[in-house]
């Protein structure tokens, strides 16, 4: 069976303090690594504050990172100093990264292989637009960018990779695809994964579903087959909903 995982992106929010006192708030009482993995995906300079402070079953993510060891890349963070200061998992193809920063499919391939070359566990996310889904096209984008995105990788990599489908018109809207839209586009996914590989590597593989994902919803959307946890915005910030979400994934 997959172990779901719940990871909270906190995108721009948060001070080092209000950082560091989720972390005090929730350390002790998140569940067992054994049987769920929680994650924060936070700010750049507070990663290593939150790493030393992480208990036994809390790990932290950045939110974006480079595709070179190094450079003159003003603003930009790399891989080895994300491995250097002990972060865990990287989030990578976010849709704000790719509308606002204009990230390809071939410049998120580059950094998932970057992760894997410094132990980071990518969290690759993709999703369509309103526009795409309305058209009747969700299934084919997605695919799209899931085999660029996946190009060049061992079966042992997409095993340890995570998905996230997050569709664009459902972050940070209210709006949220329901638990069977969801989970259809997640099983097309797994789908082109068993394509690409085979259908025990797809079944292996853990896909998250994000956007505007809550208490209130979380235990209707991880109770469907194919969807294995969620990568979260708002509803991570505050502690005790982030406490909700991971204890729903426990099962």
């Amino acid at each position: 069976m997959r172990k779901p995982i719940i990871a909270g992106n906190w995108k721009m929010f948060k001070t080092r303090d209000e950082a560091l006192q989720f972390v005090y708030n929730v350390n002790k009482k998140v569940p067992s690594k054994d049987l769920v993995d929680s994650v924060v995906c936070v700010q750049s300079p507070v990663l290593r504050d939150l790493v030393k402070r992480q208990g036994d079953n809390l790990r932290i993510g950045a939110q974006n990172m480079h595709y070179l060891d190094s450079g003159a890349y003003t603003g930009e963070v790399s891989a080895p100093l994300l491995d250097n200061i002990g972060v865990s998992y990287v989030v990578l193809g976010h849709s704000e990264r790719r509308a606002y920063y204009n990230e390809t499919d071939e410049a998120v391939n580059k950094k998932i292989h970057q992760a894997f070359r410094y132990g980071l566990t990518p969290i690759l996310c993709v999703g369509e637009s309103l526009e795409v889904r309305e058209a009747g096209e969700t299934n084919e984008y997605v695919k799209s960018q899931v085999v660029k995105a996946l190009k060049g990788l061992g079966k042992s990599q997409i095993i340890e990779l995570v998905l996230a489908y997050e569709p664009i018109w459902a972050i940070g809207t209210g709006k949220t695809a329901t638990s069977e839209m969801a989970n259809e586009t997640i099983k097309a996914i797994r789908d082109v994964v068993a394509n690409l590989y085979n259908s025990e590597t797809a079944e292996a593989m853990r896909i998250q579903y994000g956007g505007s994902v809550k208490p209130a919803n979380i235990k209707e959307l991880l109770s469907m087959s194919d969807i294995d946890g969620a990568l979260v915005g708002g509803a991570s910030l505050d502690a005790d909903s982030f406490l909700e979400l991971v204890n729903a994934a426990v099962k």
